[in-house]
């Protein structure tokens, strides 16, 4: 198995992206294609004293922006690292590609460079949530900004095998975020999406609030990337804010400080369950080759973990149920 990591996506590349790929392939026991510059990833790699001679080098000229127009990574910068990493992927040279770059260049790419799952509208980038109970997906997070309701649909097909495959989870439960429980709320996108929710293959409970999500109430998380991405970022403020509050609660005085050292153990789970760096990335769904997109500040215990999840992802055949679901799903509206 081949991992393709893009060497130069995220705010700490390419040294914490070296870093977690070292690891990873040793644990692991699989290959690992850094795409870079290569006279850059050898001299980081010299300079903090990494040994890399198990690493494979893909050189790569240049480094898409997050700030640049996302189509560039098909136009002006195809020779960039994401652009090239993407095609040994789709060239059957990497079984499967991380990245923290831009998300919008990594969607456009996984889009046209990679390619989309037959009969899958747009791709979900889908995140993994903690909550009060198991972990739960949430998508589209940030992919789509504008959804229709049968990319709705196609996103809770694809979550719910996700779930299945990598998380063990039987039957997902499927919710639809909204602002209300009944199935009369919501815009024109989620009242539609509902209707076709309900006689789709998945475990469909209905409409979900976001104050229900951290609950636990469902395992699967459908919306629109607007919204979704909205949730997601007050989801890993949230995250900080209460890691703050408890650590300055913990630290007040000698009392609290003692205190502290009583349930150290749980704390440190706690911090261990809000950390996005133990869930790796996030899986792009509805590619036809397994994509994370890591977070763009991502250190080396998070870059170890997406390569993980890349590896979970290739192992299994989720895209396989993805694909049968929708075949399922179209043959059974021809009817």
């Amino acid at each position: 198995m081949n991992i393709v990591i893009d060497a130069f996506g995220g705010d700490n590349a390419p040294l914490e992206v070296i870093k977690g790929a070292i690891d990873a392939q040793r644990d692991f026991k699989i290959d690992v294609t850094l795409v870079g510059d290569e006279d850059k990833i050898k001299s980081c790699a010299k300079e903090n004293s990494l040994d890399i001679s198990k690493l494979k080098i893909k050189h790569a000229d240049t480094v898409i922006d997050v700030c640049e127009e996302p189509t560039s990574v098909i136009k002006g910068k195809k020779d960039c690292s994401m652009a090239v990493g993407m095609q040994l992927l789709a060239d059957g040279h990497g079984d499967a590609f991380v990245s923290a770059g831009s998300t919008g260049a990594l969607v456009v790419g996984a889009t046209f460079i990679v390619k989309r799952l037959k009969g899958i509208k747009r791709p979900a980038l889908a995140t993994i949530l903690p909550t009060a109970g198991a972990p739960a997906m949430l998508l589209d997070s940030g992919a789509n900004a504008d959804c229709r309701p049968e990319m709705l649909v196609q996103f809770g097909i694809m979550g719910s095998a996700y779930m299945n495959k990598i998380l063990g989870v039987d039957s997902p439960k499927v919710g639809l975020a909204n602002i209300g429980s009944e199935e009369s709320k919501g815009r024109e996108l989620e009242l539609e999406a509902y209707k076709q929710l309900k006689s789709a293959p998945v475990n469909f409970t209905g409409n979900i609030e976001a104050r229900q999500i951290p609950m636990g109430d469902c395992d699967v998380v459908v919306t629109d990337g607007f919204s979704g991405n909205l949730l997601l970022k007050l989801y890993e403020g949230m995250a900080k804010f209460f890691s703050g509050e408890l650590k300055s609660l913990l630290t007040k005085d000698f009392k609290s400080k003692l205190a502290a050292l009583m349930v150290m153990g749980n704390v440190k789970e706690f911090k261990k369950k809000v950390d996005y760096s133990e869930y790796g990335g996030a899986p792009l769904l509805g590619t036809s080759r397994p994509v994370i997109k890591a977070h763009g500040s991502s250190n080396a215990k998070a870059f170890y973990n997406a390569i993980r999840q890349a590896k979970q992802f290739t192992e299994t055949n989720v895209i396989d149920e993805i694909t049968a679901a929708i075949e399922s799903m179209k043959n059974t509206d021809q009817r």
